[in-house]
């Protein structure tokens, strides 16, 4: 049941909300300017960076709330419902990919050249389409999954207008059968899963291998979206901690929920190298041309290979470091800055995937002030979108069902 404490509960006060609608100003004044500067293929490719990284987060957060559900984990607690307002950034960043269509002469070097038979799959029509209703899907199934995990959630005493009023009448038409519900949620949240693996490789193979048409890699999509429940862990932590910093106790979460969020954050750090390392490996040892020229320039040709090595400790040799350490895993502040740090990583990452397709001659990392403004913008519209939808459903920050396990001996969160 709702608390008569909810109506606190991690609702963003103006301060913060000016900020970040500040941050979507100057990010959207930045791009805006830049289309009417000498080099607006710049801005583009920017904003192909952050519509993939951002995008990626808030559908990898969804996931850890739909694995945790057909799990049956019942440690996850107040976890999987802050994992579920990640999905109010699905509109936009449905809109956002619309946008991408504008670009598409900036985005896509092959529009002119010849693809040798690849234009029956590498032509923009065909692509905007499969993509756009793909993410469709995508977001619809998330969607359907949240309406039932909000009914689970439901506490008729505390109705309110808006977004909400869809709510009680889907639960009152379940009959308030809690079984009920939750099959619907293991249906609905099976298909999400199957949803975000089939469309993030279909997304990564469109906007990220093919900038470079003749290389090939099997593994890429799987690579994609593993990469993607990384940075949505990343993002639930963060959000998690601040959850707990300004409301303690209130928040539900404990050392525990912590403790393992940490744990699992370390076992996708781990699974995100493997995935690197198994697809590296395979292009080395195979040592076909078609392969390795996509492997070497951003590896082994400078600037690329100094970023290659920054991501490489930023994403698995730091957080491997220091997530073997229990306490700082139930360290909220520690938490967001490793965090923090992951997520700039993999924001990196995009950059060393696509720059160079984009930059074939660069002798410095085409990286500048203008990417920093648009990143922030994009930062701001996920923050927002996710206070938004907790202000309507406050819900989202309640355990259902059954509470955190037991906390590690002699730890628990500490703002220290």
């Amino acid at each position: 049941m709702l608390s008569d404490r909810s109506d606190s509960i991690i609702l963003m006060k103006k301060p913060a909300q000016m900020v970040f609608s500040a941050f979507i100003l100057i990010g959207l004044g930045t791009f805006i300017l830049g289309l009417w500067g000498n080099h607006p293929e710049r801005v583009w490719q920017s904003y192909v960076i952050n519509f993939l990284f951002w995008s990626g987060m808030a559908q990898g957060a969804l996931v850890f709330s739909a694995l945790m559900h057909i799990t049956k984990a019942r440690w996850s607690g107040p976890l999987s419902g802050l994992s579920e307002a990640f999905a109010a950034f699905f509109p936009v960043s449905f809109i956002l990919f619309f946008i991408l269509f504008i670009g598409r002469t900036y985005i896509f070097p092959w529009m002119h050249e010849d693809l040798h038979g690849k234009e029956v799959w590498l032509n923009i029509p065909f692509l905007f389409s499969r993509d756009l209703a793909g993410l469709l899907i995508l977001y619809l199934f998330g969607f359907v999954y949240l309406y039932y995990a909000l009914q689970l959630k439901f506490d008729p005493r505390h109705f309110r207008g808006g977004l909400r009023k869809f709510i009680p009448s889907g639960w009152q038409k379940n009959g308030r059968k809690v079984e009920f519900i939750k099959g619907r949620m293991s249906v609905w949240g099976g298909l999400y899963i199957l949803a975000f693996a089939f469309v993030l490789s279909l997304i990564g193979y469109d906007l990220i291998m093919s900038m470079e048409p003749d290389w090939i890699s099997s593994l890429f999509g799987a690579y994609i979206f593993i990469k993607a429940i990384y940075a949505g862990l990343g993002g639930l932590i963060i959000l998690a901690s601040v959850h707990y910093l300004k409301n303690g106790e209130a928040s539900g979460i404990t050392g525990s929920h912590f403790h393992d969020s940490g744990k699992l954050l370390f076992a996708f750090c781990l699974l995100w190298a493997d995935f690197f390392y198994a697809q590296f490996l395979v292009i080395w040892y195979g040592n076909i041309s078609e392969e390795t020229h996509f492997v070497i320039l951003r590896t082994m040709v400078q600037p690329w290979k100094t970023l290659a090595w920054t991501v490489f400790f930023m994403d698995f040799i730091i957080p491997f470091v220091v997530l073997l350490n229990r306490k700082i895993k139930t360290k909220p502040v520690l938490m967001i800055l490793l965090c923090s740090m992951v997520l700039i990583g993999i924001w990196l990452e995009h950059l060393l995937l696509l720059s160079p397709s984009w930059n074939r001659h660069a002798t410095a990392l085409p990286l500048g002030l203008s990417d920093i403004m648009i990143s922030l913008g994009f930062l701001g519209a996920l923050v927002l979108s996710i206070s938004l939808f907790m202000r309507s459903f406050p819900e989202v920050t309640i355990s259902v069902g059954a509470g955190p396990g037991p906390a590690p001996t002699g730890f628990s969160p500490s703002p220290e």
